[in-house]
């Protein structure tokens, strides 16, 4: 289970809410907090803790509660409002307009984009930062990063074109066996009809991304954003004029990249280089 942000309010009453729910089918059970804890497997400070809307509870916390206090579904129906109080709210605000999304495009210049990372390749990047985030940090923002991978089950799917650049494919973050799975990963997922995976090389003379990361989210009411994280801002573009400039460099670095088809053999021949 995670501890609570408490500067976000929105999370907050969503984690009172379940935390009510719990606390009224355990006293119509007739059991202590202490009690509940033993039979489902979690201390009485955590029940404490969950019933106060201080702990967004796990998945298995909200199942085996349902079922030892008979409560039918209604404790465990909690489970995806639970699952997104648990997300930072910029992580939960940028999923909401991801899952709205019929076309993702995004450029990533220094790591491999959230939205294609493995756990293990997401645990070493959030472990790597200063000032350093506890385990506990850690787990919850890699959890947040799986969670908007969903993004590529939802229907209708959408459309996804990643620009990579090499020292992406070649930065061994975690360490070898680490770099070679997510190396497999792009492969696994750059083969997905709705997926193109494209590599910049570093040798290319003219560059239109060298001012940064950034993603293009084409909505279905057929709004587009902008969207950039640096250091410590992570940023919405909404301005027409700005994403407008986004879209124009887009297009031109997918023109200045490496083919799609190109692109898998050279993270191919890269993972056996790895």
């Amino acid at each position: 289970m995670e501890p609570y942000d408490g500067d976000d309010e929105e999370s907050a009453a969503v984690l009172r809410t379940v935390g009510r729910v719990v606390k009224t089918c355990r006293e119509r059970k007739g059991l202590t907090q202490a009690e509940l804890g033993t039979a489902i497997g979690y201390s009485e400070e955590q029940v404490s803790s969950v019933e106060r809307g201080r702990r967004a509870p796990s998945e298995a916390f909200l199942e085996k509660a349902d079922e030892v206090l008979e409560a039918g579904g209604l404790i465990a129906g909690l489970r995806k409002d639970a699952e997104e109080a648990r997300l930072p709210k910029k992580v939960r605000d940028l999923a909401k307009l991801e899952a709205k999304a019929v076309e993702i495009c995004a450029y990533d210049d220094s790591v491999v984009h959230g939205l294609l990372q493995t756990p293990d390749y997401a645990r070493a990047l959030y472990g790597m930062r200063r000032p350093a985030f506890s385990e506990e940090e850690v787990e919850r923002l890699v959890a947040a990063r799986l969670t908007r991978q969903k993004v590529f089950d939802q229907q209708p799917v959408p459309v996804f074109g990643f620009v990579q650049e090499e020292v992406t494919l070649r930065r061994p973050i975690g360490g070898r066996m680490v770099m070679r799975q997510q190396l497999e990963h792009l492969l696994e997922v750059g083969h997905q009809r709705n997926v193109e995976i494209q590599v910049m090389p570093t040798d290319r003379e003219d560059h239109a991304g060298l001012a940064g990361s950034f993603q293009l989210l084409r909505l279905r009411d057929g709004d587009t954003l902008g969207h950039n994280e640096v250091q410590l801002t992570s940023r919405l573009i909404s301005h027409p004029k700005e994403v407008q400039i986004h879209e124009i460099r887009h297009g031109i670095i997918r023109a200045q990249a490496l083919t799609p088809r190109e692109s898998l053999a050279y993270i191919e021949k890269t993972l056996g280089e790895t």
